[in-house]
């Protein structure tokens, strides 16, 4: 699961210590790694199905120094040593990185003699570490030890290494990895495998790589460790980043954060189908760890994509083309066939991206351009390309709306040179485009070719193309995003060292504008009959009691009280459970209900969650969340991410939910847990959407075991 630390075997207490050690970032910390001047292969072996061997054939074009060290086959002239520190002696190059071809079981011993050698880097690309189990653990924690003993960065164990093809560095197990090509994409995996199959696609797609990372149990050198490596890296243009599990939210997402600022970065997150273990309030159960850490990267600016296609897609349009930071980016289609244009203005709208009508003045140019028959609001479609493509191409663009502008037509060599057309349109003042191209390999790879060359992002059909588009526009959104960015005040307010009950939850409600209504915490049933005399009914009568934080599954609450006999009847039922205090308020008007909540995520600290009230938010799932702290316009828009953001629009002439207040609500309680770290989680469940506005209906909070006295 992603969010979670103990997903994988290979994340132990010591990593994570390590991890928290370095947090910060250092961007000159894995220069050994990868960018090393001699290597040692520890383990060296002849016998050509063995790791030692084929690592030794995967360095073979490297350009520096390969040494093997194996006591059992010494050959200083052939350049196998007994140690590395002999090695060391006989090199003309410092040996900066270690390559481990060794048992688990004498790893850590090899890495010591390494480092004592004078190693600053080191790969394990071995098993049988913490992600066996038994003795592995272990092994792995003896490892840890020694990398953080003598300063060596360690990748690995249990991955297939990296290559930088820049530096015809191939430091893999795989050595048909060396045919990818240098590209402007890296490659940041969580897996080994993973690494692989993307570096190869990328290959594949005639896009390349600049770094291809498999971080394996990542017990030292991290993917925030490789994002902030990637920081001053200037052959990088675009990162693919994988993600499986995180033990380090926050140095995970400030490495996005300052990646981002430079060059895009693309998220795959592993784990949509995983079910977090409840936690004690809804709001916990509901954040599981695969949307949770998918909110945290998507805060920090990464664009985020659900499988290996739709990454290739997107790092493919974000390492040629970064649109301005904009907040919602128009995009015009132009497309010489109609069908296509369907099945990607359709994908483009599902994902929220704006295609605006064009101008007056636009569309009269565009009619003069254009027999009258085609479609020519946007998308505007050509009926077949034909002379004035590169005009046609231009004039959409100019369009004050338009963003970016998106190209779909099939290769027809007789009727359209679509690489001129697209150079000519550029020359006339055309501003940022992408394109998709049909058609026969032969007729279609020397265009997408020749488009590339111009810096113009060339796709293979619609759905790659709404891919691409789409990344294009949320990574404009993203930084336009954080430049609205702005400090959140701290909340002031005290909370005492303990779980609240309803009332005085909703007092702290009220002290954060939040309404709640009226209502009398009775002690006992005199002070309930005088509350049902002083308030308007029918009224609620609850269980009042801090420990039942689901009051309803216990028999704890009555509704539609209108007289001292239910009163009394509701009280008895309640005394037979136990109750010794009440709580006594007005119903609600009818309305919609909400889930609204902070919660203490344990990887990446408080984050918010909305949702549809009740039951059905459990058994749909059908939640948003974020990070907190965030503004209240960004944490009410999280509404609009909800499947049945229908409901809060009025459907069926219901009520519609005022997003501002909504979401000065959500930022209200991100905002208390920032300010009280004592705080494990806030919940209103529900949070009414009522004509007159919203109303908190129900209200729990708990405090953390270590805040409790």
């Amino acid at each position: 699961m992603s969010g979670s630390a103990s997903a994988r075997g290979g994340h132990s207490g010591l990593a994570d210590a390590v991890g928290e050690r370095r947090r910060g970032g250092d961007v000159r910390r894995l220069d050994p790694l990868f960018g090393p001047r001699g290597i040692a292969v520890i383990g060296a072996s002849r016998d050509p199905g063995k790791l030692g061997a084929v690592m030794a054939r995967s360095l073979s074009r490297f350009p520096g120094t390969v040494v093997g060290v194996n006591s059992r086959d010494v050959d200083p002239a052939a350049g196998r040593f007994a140690s590395v520190a002999d090695a060391a002696t006989a090199s003309p190059d410092p040996i900066d990185l270690a390559v481990l071809c060794v048992p688990a079981a004498v790893s850590a011993q090899a890495l010591t003699e390494a480092g004592e050698a004078g190693v600053r880097a080191a790969l394990v690309c071995s098993g049988g570490y913490a992600e066996a189990g038994g003795p592995g653990v272990g092994h792995q924690r003896d490892l840890v030890a020694a990398a953080r003993d003598h300063g060596i960065a360690l990748l690995g164990p249990n991955t297939s290494g990296f290559l930088v093809p820049t530096r015809s560095l191939t430091a893999t197990f795989v050595p048909a990895a060396g045919a990818v090509p240098a590209g402007p994409v890296a490659v940041v995996a969580a897996s080994g495998g993973v690494n692989h199959a993307l570096a190869f696609l990328l290959g594949e797609a005639d896009i390349g790589v600049s770094l291809a990372v498999g971080l394996g149990n990542a017990v030292d050198v991290t993917a925030a460790d490789v994002l902030t490596h990637l920081v001053d890296d200037g052959t990088t243009r675009a990162v693919a980043l994988h993600v499986e599990s995180v033990p380090d939210g926050p140095a995970l997402a400030a490495a996005v954060r300052a990646l981002t600022a430079r060059v895009p970065v693309v998220a795959l997150v592993v784990g949509r189908n995983d079910v977090a273990e409840f936690a004690r309030s809804h709001t916990g159960a509901l954040a599981t760890s695969w949307r949770t850490t998918r909110a945290a990267l998507r805060a920090a600016g990464a664009v985020l994509v659900d499988d290996e296609r739709e990454l290739i897609d997107a790092v493919t349009a974000l390492s040629a083309l970064r649109l301005p930071p904009v907040a919602d980016p128009g995009v015009g289609v132009v497309t010489a066939q109609a069908g296509p244009a369907l099945l990607h203005v359709d994908g483009l709208r599902g994902r929220g991206v704006a295609i605006p009508q064009l101008t007056e003045d636009a569309r009269m140019a565009v009619a003069e351009l254009l027999p009258p028959l085609t479609y020519q609001a946007n998308p505007v479609d050509t009926g077949r390309p034909g002379p004035g493509f590169d005009r046609l191409l231009a004039t959409v663009s100019a369009d004050p709306g338009v963003d970016l502008l998106s190209v779909y037509a099939l290769a027809e060599p007789d009727a359209l040179d679509l690489p001129a057309a697209v150079e000519s349109a550029r020359a006339a003042g055309a501003g940022p485009l992408v394109v998709a191209l049909g058609g026969p390999p032969e007729q279609v790879t020397p265009q997408r070719q020749a488009l590339r060359k111009l810096g113009v992002p060339a796709l293979d059909g619609p759905a790659a193309l709404t891919v691409a588009v789409s990344a294009l526009v949320e990574d404009a959104r993203a930084r336009g995003r954080r430049s609205d960015e702005a400090p959140r005040p701290p909340v002031l307010v005290s909370v005492p060292r303990r779980d609240l009950d309803e009332d005085e939850a909703k007092a702290l409600l009220g002290e954060l504008g939040i309404p709640t209504p009226p209502r009398r915490a009775c002690a006992d049933r005199a002070a309930a009959h005088r509350a049902l005399a002083e308030l308007p009914g029918p009224l609620a009568v609850k269980l009042l009691d801090a420990t039942v934080t689901h009051k309803s599954d216990v028999g704890g609450v009555h509704l539609g009280i209108r007289d001292a006999a239910g009163l009394d009847a509701a009280l008895d039922a309640l005394e037979g459970i136990g109750a010794t205090r009440f709580l006594v308020e007005p119903m609600a008007p009818p309305g919609v209900d909400l889930i609204v909540g902070a919660s203490r995520d344990p990887v990446f600290g408080p984050i918010v969650l909305v949702g549809l009230g009740g039951v059905v938010a459990e058994a749909l799932a059908d939640v948003a969340v974020a990070p907190a702290p965030l503004g209240p316009e960004a944490a009410g828009a999280l509404a609009d991410e909800l499947s049945g953001r229908a409901l809060l629009d009025g459907f069926r002439g219901g009520p519609v939910a005022d997003r501002t207040a909504l979401g000065s609500a959500l930022a209200a309680l991100g905002d208390l847990l920032v300010s009280h770290p004592e705080i494990e989680d806030v919940e209103i469940n529900p949070l009414r959407v009522t004509a007159d506005g919203l109303l908190a209906l129900d209200a729990v909070l708990t405090v953390g075991e270590e805040a409790r006295p």
